[in-house]
């Protein structure tokens, strides 16, 4: 080696002592060129790192973490400076906070530390910075920099994704393109956990009842570690920092704060995913003409700060932090004095300025709590509903239904037996209608405790549960007060005692379809539904035939009796029995056939309707059957 090559060697070295430790100087503010000597140009090549906001929408004020890292694993990097500029000027703007590491530093191009660089030449396998939003700048941004791999590797110009600052009480929408750069990562949602992928989900759960309040769904999954949706409440100094997990496929996960454990004037940590970012968002929860929504118009986007956010194998996992009191809507929020019902909440879909209906879970702690002491907490116990829910089903479709087919049709088929001294139709009618007295009372009385009042959805479904209820009980005073045979009032009785008694059953079945969109429910609206469409099928169908068999009958005894015709109710009881006799002696045995079949076919709905009510939580019912899942 000559003289030549031994110079060079050291200038090099101290060139690159010169220019890399103390970071990139104030002269480079403009151009983020770095002052390397020999003249060395800046890399043309991809870029092997990248810069990833964690938002692509920020409020004046509002904080946001701004990653460096590379794209191929284990790739350090060390030299950068970055700051972010407008893309209407091209001015600098906002302020990087002071690094709590000796690695990175910030210096003043033009403004107190709105750049950020290198403070060592030690090698960085990612760099992590906090920036802050200005408080006078509406606009889109992208974040510059020059970022170096080694003295003489390095690259100039590298953007982020663009991302918008808007105004701290704007509702925030996703209205810019937030592409990332062609090194983007990309997402699936049908990516199989691996193991130490599950490893890190259960990570989540540690600390559970010792440093942090935990919540999840369904019941006691935080002892087994398998919740489906989970957030947890840490305090750290003045700040309480929620962490949450949603279900695969959820657009999002949020989780309010609660007077009572219903939804309406709440306030709402979301964390969702759109356009390949998780963002954090704050919303209000109102209640207005009976429905539900949650939208961020006027709420203050800068109360929360998102600490992580990330979107794998299908789930979204974020950690945001949020002061100990915030205001939102005139109410104000004291996490350290006041007690909170936690409600949990996550859907598949996304709207502008709020989040869909939550059609994959939602629950509610079952007490209020005071965040800043830690325990482990369990939903709310939905018992009552779902027996409100039971109770109707197997009344009005199960009991009601054959009820009334017995009444209409079957009055003289077992004219030679009897139970209880009763004919054995009235004795079976009796009884069922006795049973739908009965377990409506039972239910209608369930939903108000449940309630503790009326419901503050003031839905359609209760006016048409108070009326079907009502007509019930009116039915029930009516036929226990039926004139005798023989009485003058008696077709009366047969007309008033017909309507009121169909009037229920309809009333009730339609009742029963509105309760499919009700929020509380939960129900698989599109399974559910089928069932109740075949129920009104299948019913109808029965009344065909029996109908028709009475028809039959009428033609082969040369008689227009049925038990159809409203005529009848103004017969004689000694007419209508000999017709019964006649149409009941031709047609005995199919006709028992076919109410033995619509029987059978209307337990099995009442079970399938009952299932449903009970597992009405279990949003996926395709995922309790498909084996294949790893």
């Amino acid at each position: 080696m000559n003289l030549i090559h031994i110079v060079f060697i050291i200038t090099a070295q101290i060139n690159l002592l010169q220019c890399l430790p103390q970071g990139a100087p104030q002269s480079a503010c403009s151009t983020l060129m770095p002052i390397h000597g020999n003249n060395i140009p800046a890399l043309t090549s991809e870029p092997l790192f990248r810069i990833s906001p964690q938002s692509d929408v920020l409020g004046q004020r509002q904080k946001m973490r701004v990653e460096i890292n590379s794209v191929i694993s284990d790739l350090t990097i060390k030299g950068f400076m970055i700051q972010a500029r407008s893309l209407q000027d091209g001015s600098v703007i906002g302020e990087f906070s002071p690094p709590q590491d000796r690695l990175t530093k910030t210096i003043d191009c033009g403004n107190v530390g709105n750049t950020a660089t290198h403070s060592s030449t030690e090698l960085k396998r990612n760099v992590v910075l906090e920036w802050n939003a200005p408080t006078d700048f509406i606009g889109d941004i992208v974040f510059n920099s020059t970022l170096a791999q080694d003295y003489d590797k390095f690259w100039v110009g590298v953007t982020s994704s663009p991302l918008r600052i808007v105004a701290d009480d704007q509702e925030i929408t996703n209205s810019i393109s937030t592409t990332r750069q062609p090194l983007k990562p990309t997402y699936s949602y049908t990516t199989k956990p691996t193991a130490e992928n599950s490893n890190n989900e259960d990570m989540i759960y540690n600390g559970c009842g010792n440093t942090k309040t935990c919540f999840g769904v369904p019941s006691n999954c935080v002892q087994t570690r398998s919740c489906a949706s989970f957030t947890a409440v840490k305090v750290e100094g003045d700040k309480y920092v929620f962490e949450m997990r949603s279900p695969p496929r959820a657009a999002y996960i949020a989780t309010g704060l609660s007077s009572d454990d219903k939804m309406g004037d709440d306030s709402v940590v979301e964390c969702i995913y759109d356009s390949g970012s998780v963002r954090a968002m704050v919303s209000h929860t109102i209640v207005a003409n009976g429905k539900f929504d949650a939208p961020r118009s006027g709420v203050p986007q800068n109360i929360v700060q998102l600490r992580e956010g990330r979107f794998e194998n299908g789930m979204i996992y974020c950690q945001v932090e949020r002061p100990a009191v915030t205001r939102v809507n005139n109410v104000v929020f004291d996490l350290s004095k006041n007690t909170y019902y936690l409600l949990m909440a996550s859907g598949s879909g996304l709207r502008a300025g709020s989040v869909d209906y939550h059609d994959i879970n939602r629950a509610a702690s079952s007490s209020a709590l005071n965040l800043a002491e830690v325990a482990n907490i369990t939903a709310k116990s939905k018992f009552l509903l779902r027996f409100h829910g039971s109770l109707m089903v197997l009344t009005w479709i199960g009991s009601t239904s054959i009820a009334i087919v017995m009444a209409r049709y079957f009055k003289l088929t077992w004219r030679r037996s009897s139970m209880c001294g009763k004919d054995l139709w009235f004795a079976w009618h009796q009884l069922l209608v006795i049973i739908t007295i009965v377990l409506s009372a039972v239910a209608f009385i369930v939903i108000f405790i449940e309630f503790k009042g009326w419901s503050p959805a003031n839905t359609i479904h209760s006016y048409l549960g108070v009326t079907t209820t009502a007509i019930c009980f009116l039915q029930a005073l009516i036929g226990f007060s039926r004139p005798s045979p023989s009485s003058k009032n008696r077709p009366l009785f047969n007309w008033v005692h017909w309507f009121c008694g169909n009037a229920a059953h309809i009333l009730s079945i339609v009742t029963i379809f509105t309760s499919v969109k009700l929020e509380k429910a939960e129900l698989p609206s599109d399974v559910f539904d089928v069932i109740l469409v075949s129920y009104v099928v299948i019913h109808v169908i029965a009344h065909l035939l029996f109908s028709l068999m009475g028809c039959l009958s009428d033609r082969k005894d040369a008689q227009k009796v049925t038990s159809l015709h409203m005529t009848d109710m103004s017969q004689s009881p000694r007419t209508q029995m000999i017709a019964s006799v006649k149409q009941d002696a031709s047609y005995a045995p199919f006709r028992k056939f076919i109410l033995a079949i619509y029987a059978i076919l209307i337990i099995l709905i009442v079970i399938s309707l009952i299932v449903l009510i009970v597992l009405a939580p279990v949003k996926d019912f395709k995922s309790l059957f498909d084996f294949n899942k790893s």
